[in-house]
Formats: structure tokens, C-alpha cells, sequence
């Protein structure tokens, strides 16, 4: 019986911490300050007029610390989704779960930031069940047909996506890709805070 009582005290704390951090990512994506100052005036445009507009709350908010990037992680890739953020590549990994987890984004808007992304940057993904720390291990371009980038990976794993040459005036014909793999010794906290595991 008490056994009972306490799985249930378990499941109602562990949904409501879920629930709390699915409020702040909400909170979060409507209303994060962005900044904007090496987007292009087209993308500036565009994500402007996704203000006003009601959006699910994100998946995860993708973090590159080094590179003052925070973005919210939105479910697709359609132009709406990535007029307001970066999107969860359908039929990769979920944000939050082992695999590959393929996520979007225009590179003269959120993702422009990843020209100066290195080998071994911290890539964080927050999600309702915790935040997950990963290290970039390498970054390579790809014709845009190229979809082996989004196969799965023998560990846990992030994948960006991003159009290629950052700078190009018309439709990019390339992409530019980042693989992070999970921090070892690092696991996932509900409370949101990555921990060492031994």
C-alpha cells in the first residue's frame, strides 16, 4: 500500500515537473528576445509577422552557448515553422529521445550563427524531460538530396541542417551540416541541469 502511494506521489510529481517545463518552453518562444542583427531583412520580415500568430508550444529550445544561439524547436519544417524557429525534421529521433534528432533552420535567420561553429562547441537541447549536453563533432556540406546526414546514429545525436554558402543571394544549393554527439558522462535531469553519470 505504501509502495502505491509512493509511485503515485512519483507519477503526479513527475508530470507536473513535465508540465511546468512545457509552460516555460511556451513562455520562452512567445517571448524571447531574438537577436537579429546579422539576419537578413527578408528574414527579419518574415519572423515579424509569425508574432502575431498562435503557435504549439516547441518541442525543445536548442541552445549553441558559445555562439549566443537560442532557438525554440517546433514540430516540421514547413516555411511557417521556420519563419518562427528551427523545426524537428519529421521521421528523425524526437527531441528528448536516444537517436538522431534532425532539426531545421534558415541560415540567414536563427541558423546564420553556425558559420562560426567548431568542433567541439556545446550544443544543448531543453526539453520538458530535462536538458541534454552535446559536443559538435564535426560539420561537413552535403548536396541537399544527401539525406544519410538524417540516418540514425549509433548514440544519441543532434543534426543541424542549414542552407550552404551562408551568404548566397537566391536559393542555397547546398547544405551545411553539424553532428553533435551526446557529452559523455552527461545525462538528462528532469530538474533541467545536466549531471556527470560514472
Amino acid at each position: 500500500m505504501l509502495g502505491a502511494a509512493l509511485l503515485l506521489l512519483w507519477g503526479a510529481a513527475t508530470a507536473r515537473s513535465r508540465l511546468l517545463a512545457a509552460e516555460a518552453l511556451g513562455a520562452f518562444a512567445a517571448s524571447a528576445a531574438v537577436d537579429q542583427s546579422n539576419w537578413s531583412p527578408e528574414r527579419i520580415k518574415a519572423y515579424a509577422a509569425t508574432r502575431g500568430s498562435t503557435a504549439p508550444a516547441p518541442l525543445a529550445v536548442l541552445s549553441v552557448p558559445r555562439l549566443s544561439l537560442t532557438v525554440p524547436v517546433l514540430e516540421g519544417v514547413d516555411p511557417a515553422v521556420l519563419d518562427r524557429g528551427a523545426g524537428h525534421i519529421p521521421e528523425t529521433a524526437s527531441p528528448g529521445t536516444a537517436g538522431n534528432v534532425g532539426i531545421a533552420g534558415h541560415r540567414d535567420g536563427f541558423f546564420r550563427s553556425l558559420k562560426d561553429i567548431r568542433t567541439g562547441d556545446e550544443v544543448q537541447l531543453e526539453t520538458p524531460e530535462g536538458r541534454e549536453i552535446y559536443v559538435v563533432e564535426k560539420t561537413w556540406i552535403v548536396d541537399p538530396e544527401d539525406l544519410s546526414v538524417l540516418a540514425p546514429t549509433p548514440g544519441p545525436a543532434v543534426t543541424l541542417v542549414t542552407c550552404y554558402p551562408f551568404y548566397y543571394v537566391g536559393s542555397a544549393p547546398r547544405r551545411f551540416i553539424v553532428r553533435a554527439v551526446r557529452a559523455s558522462g552527461t545525462a538528462s535531469t528532469p530538474a533541467g541541469r545536466s549531471v556527470e553519470t560514472r
